[in-house]
């Protein structure tokens, strides 16, 4: 039932964005140098690894400075992309990865393979469903950038406070993952971006 959900509502949103990603790919390319999408290896179901799809909000290989995105200001962020990852614009191509099956709209969000190799036996659970486009920690933790931005050393704020905090919502999602809860993140996260 899920899957049939992810399916149907992914290619309804890529059909009704279709043109709004023309305009922000032609944005991208004129904004800066580089492709119009970002591609970075992320842990999926079952500790496979998968691409993840992004509008290119960074300089080329500025994820060679560092994987963690610090303050509304980091100085490897593009003019667009202050814009499109305020928006939360970025992660809309990920609708590409729920409909491939690597993802869902509803779900954990995937991590990078560095911090998931941290995690301890019980965080391990979210890795036994599909990671999700959104998640209760992407409503709680929509400020995460600004966080780091302040933390002397952002990193160890990331992996002693924030990731732990991150999985506790995670494992609470699958608990009570269904349609209602799904359906009231999307909610959720609809209403956050728009405040």
């Amino acid at each position: 039932m899920k899957r049939i959900f992810d399916i149907f509502f992914s290619l309804l949103g890529l059909l009704i964005l279709l043109i709004p990603f023309l305009i922000i790919s032609i944005i991208i390319v004129l904004d800066s140098k580089g492709g119009i999408f970002y591609n970075q290896t992320r842990v999926g179901k079952d500790g496979k690894d998968f691409k993840l799809f992004k509008f290119r909000s960074m300089r080329t290989d500025a994820d060679k400075a560092g994987l963690l995105t610090v303050g509304g200001r980091d100085n490897r962020i593009t003019k667009a992309g202050y814009f499109i990852r305020k928006y939360k614009i970025d992660e809309l191509p990920q609708l590409l990865n729920v409909l491939f099956g690597d993802m869902s709209l509803v779900g954990p969000r995937p991590e990078v393979r560095k911090y998931v190799d941290m995690y301890k036996a019980e965080q391990l659970k979210v890795l036994s469903v599909k990671p999700g486009i959104t998640d209760y920690a992407s409503i709680e933790y929509s400020n995460e950038n600004e966080i780091l931005g302040k933390a002397a050393d952002p990193e160890t704020v990331y992996i002693n406070e924030i990731m732990p905090a991150k999985l506790k919502l995670n494992l609470k999602y699958i608990e009570e993952q269904g349609l209602g809860t799904d359906l009231k993140i999307i909610f959720n996260t609809i209403g956050k971006i728009l405040k």
